[in-house]
């Protein structure tokens, strides 16, 4: 019996050649990829993914752990009363979550390539996860949070909505571009470190990290809107460009003979 090329390379590379390998065949992050998410969450992610890598698991193995990490978090905070020991232990679970989520795609890397059933499951529980987090959060503000005024409730509804617009949105666009402009090359224009500090309030890395402030109810709140905010004017600016860069890839689609 022969074993696979993926087989073989765990055998003969130790672990930090494996995340030096990956380190080197990164995919490009994207122009306004989030502080966070480039220069913590991908470097934990490619730690844990070389060590998926070696123990022989696979890309939906990885991801279903992020999947576990995730939901338990989101139970906990649907469920659990408030307080700093249920933040810390929320945030913890959610930031775990997230760096098996970066971790499965580098897995898929390290062993030649994805699948399609892969990436739907990958996009399938990232939608699950944007939509029932807040959603969590409305539970919770709703069940013990000292709210003045119960329109404070509209915040999380609202959060909901701007997060599933946005996920939906970038996918379609994703899905338009290598429809009609398949072979279109990619922007010349770089990503640079500011461009990336100014996403920070878009970050889910942020967001995760937020829900430390659960032990002080109005503080966390506080910042929760401001998130919201944020997210949904980054949304309202975004759906405008990529409006306009939908109307250019139908131009560029008719004016090729």
């Amino acid at each position: 019996m022969t074993s696979s090329p993926a087989q073989a390379t765990r055998v003969t590379e130790t672990y930090f050649d494996t995340v030096r390998r990956l380190s080197s065949a990164q995919k490009t992050a994207a122009r306004g990829a989030p502080a966070y998410s480039v220069y913590v969450n991908r470097r934990v992610g490619r730690y844990l993914a070389a060590g998926a890598f070696r123990l022989g698991l696979t890309p939906n193995n990885v991801t279903a752990i992020s999947a576990g990490f995730t939901f338990c978090a989101i139970g906990l905070l649907a469920i659990g009363e408030p307080s700093w020991w249920l933040g810390i232990v929320v945030w913890l679970l959610l930031a775990t979550g997230y760096a098996f989520d970066s971790a499965d795609g580098q897995v898929a890397r390290l062993r030649g390539g994805g699948s399609p059933s892969g990436e739907w499951l990958d996009h399938v529980v990232d939608s699950i996860k944007i939509s029932t987090l807040h959603l969590a959060v409305l539970i919770t503000m709703f069940s013990h949070f000292p709210l003045s005024n119960s329109a404070w409730l509209l915040v999380p509804i609202g959060f909901t909505a701007v997060a599933a617009v946005s996920f939906f949105a970038m996918i379609l666009n994703d899905l338009l571009k290598a429809k009609h402009a398949p072979s279109a090359p990619l922007s010349a224009a770089p990503r640079t470190v500011v461009r990336s500090l100014l996403g920070v309030p878009t970050d889910y890395g942020v967001l995760c990290l937020a829900f430390v402030l659960l032990g002080a109810p109005l503080a966390f709140l506080g910042l929760y809107a401001l998130l919201f905010v944020a997210n949904a004017l980054y949304l309202a600016l975004a759906l405008g460009k990529w409006f306009r860069d939908m109307t250019a890839l139908g131009r560029a689609g008719v004016a090729r003979p």
